[in-house]
């Protein structure tokens, strides 16, 4: 989908005073972030594969993802773990996940295997699993949170007990399993988006605006808007890069943590909400918004409203990273915080600047 910008100035009364607001409005498109993240540059998935005891034919075994990614979670419809055996193993029993297909388990009389598969690929069971099912960091319906912001969900486990698979260390070695994949994309989740009706048709829009200029600082209101019914944001998540975070002096109703993957230079916070009061991001209509206010002091020697130096350079919202415009596309303001006065009586003339980023899902 092409992206398109367009600069409106609009003269407008707010309780009486004459407002001049510009606005920039662009749809964004989403990329693939899936390789390798310049803000993220140590983020993996780790699983972890612990051999807990021997049994008379195998072993049993504890299985846990690490997501120690900074700010992407592992979403619905969850992670999906494969892997192909280098022997004949089968997989006796299994806590806190399960096989998706069980093979062909046809040589085995009286107890059945769990599954047969050359191949197996293992899912998470859902939260409210009977609990003789369940062992600990499991059950999430393969939802693993982003290190950052949850630590304590950052993981998912399950156990398993392997059969066919020798009973020491010389039989069981790290060239067994051969680990295939732990999600791909084609299980991301492709709802289609069951967008409310706007001028630009995006499920979700990030505004970035310019509130106010002060002599010494200067704020920024940031909205988030869902438009989309088919989807609810649970822990969400922005990562926003622009120079003056290495002077962010207050922040509201937001968490907020500086993500600085180039060693000493802060320019890149991850912002995200406070839990119970505006983490989940509802469905299009009235409690779909969540939003804050920034406060930043200036560095005279860097700060300027000149060619979109005020907005952003580049904004993830949970984890998908939108394509920016370039800088000559931004309006600008005068540097200063002058006042003007538009008439006899001395009305005050407030400038803003407005960044809308309207976030397009590929249809």
């Amino acid at each position: 989908m092409e992206c398109f910008s367009k600069t409106k100035a609009l003269l407008v009364k707010l309780n009486g005073f004459a407002i001049f607001v510009v606005v920039l409005i662009f749809c964004l498109s989403f990329t693939s972030t899936d390789a390798y993240d310049a803000l993220d540059p140590n983020g993996n998935i780790t699983v972890k594969w612990d051999v807990m005891s021997w049994t008379p034919d195998g072993y049993v075994a504890v299985v846990t993802i690490f997501n120690f990614q900074k700010y992407r979670h592992i979403e619905l419809p969850g992670w999906k773990l494969g892997w192909t055996w280098a022997k004949k193993e089968v997989i006796w029993s299994m806590m806190g996940g399960q096989a998706t297909e069980q093979g062909d388990c046809s040589r085995f009389k009286g107890t059945i295997p769990h599954s047969c598969k050359k191949s197996p690929t293992i899912v998470d069971l859902l939260p409210g699993t009977p609990y003789n099912q369940q062992i600990a960091n499991c059950c999430k319906a393969g939802v693993i949170s982003s290190w950052v912001q949850d630590p304590s969900n950052a993981a998912s486990s399950f156990q398993l007990s392997v059969g066919q698979a020798g009973t020491s260390n010389k039989t069981v070695s790290s060239e067994s399993p051969h680990i295939a994949s732990v999600l791909s994309s084609s299980d991301k989740n492709n709802l289609t988006p069951l967008v409310q009706c706007t001028n630009h048709m995006c499920p979700v829009r990030v505004h970035w605006h310019i509130k106010l200029n002060y002599k010494e600082y200067w704020r920024v209101k940031i909205a988030i808007t869902n438009f989309n019914y088919n989807m609810n944001y649970t822990h969400w998540n922005l990562v926003v890069q622009h120079p003056n975070f290495d002077n962010l002096t207050q922040l509201f109703s937001f968490n907020y943590e500086p993500i600085t993957p180039y060693g000493t230079i802060n320019d890149t916070a991850m912002l995200w909400g406070v839990k119970f009061y505006n983490d989940l991001l509802m469905q299009a209509g009235p409690s779909g918004n969540v939003q804050s206010e920034l406060l930043f002091k200036k560095d005279k020697t860097s700060f300027t409203f000149d060619k979109g130096w005020a907005f952003p350079r580049r904004i993830y919202f949970n984890g998908d990273n939108c394509v920016m415009p370039p800088p000559d596309a931004y309006p600008f303001l005068p540097n200063d915080g002058n006042r003007i006065a538009i008439s006899t009586i001395h009305l005050i003339t407030t400038i803003t600047v407005t960044l809308v980023l309207l976030l397009i899902h590929p249809w």
